[in-house]
């Protein structure tokens, strides 16, 4: 078996999710990780190189505060639906999907897009993006990590 088909990152993103439907539940859900965050979560913008330290809790925070406004802003739907989470109680993994390119993220599909960002207490590996970010996606990116 490859390292790749191996590696608890790999593994751990094609795991169980649960989807947040709810903009409450999404509320919910960045409550339990703003308590939570304590420097042991990644923060991956998919496309770009992967993280190899750990984000500090002040990071974290806002990366929550950035990420909910631009869902909130770019998702004009009265439902969330974007976000995915291996446990709303617990997470130790969450897959925001970019609401500019969902594809079929919500269907089936043989290649189904990647997500936009990924928060993770697993150290991320490339997930190998076949298109890089967008423009306004990477400066957007850029200007958060500078903070």
């Amino acid at each position: 078996m490859s390292e790749l088909a191996t590696d608890p990152f790999r593994t751990a993103f094609r795991g169980r999710f649960e989807n947040v439907l709810r903009w409450q539940q999404l509320d919910a859900l960045w409550d339990v990780l703003d308590v939570n965050a304590d420097g042991q979560w990644y923060i991956y913008a998919v496309g770009e190189q992967p993280p190899t330290d750990p984000a500090s809790a002040t990071a974290v925070r806002q990366f929550l505060t950035e990420i909910a406004k631009l869902l909130r802003k770019e998702h004009a739907e009265d439902y969330c639906g974007v976000v995915f989470t291996d446990s709303m109680d617990n997470p130790a993994f969450v897959k925001i999907f970019d609401p500019n390119n969902l594809g079929v993220s919500c269907g089936y599909s043989d290649n189904p897009p990647l997500p936009g960002w990924i928060l993770s207490k697993l150290t991320p590996v490339d997930l190998n993006a076949t298109t890089p970010l967008p423009g306004n996606r990477r400066r957007w990116w850029q200007r958060l990590a500078r903070r």
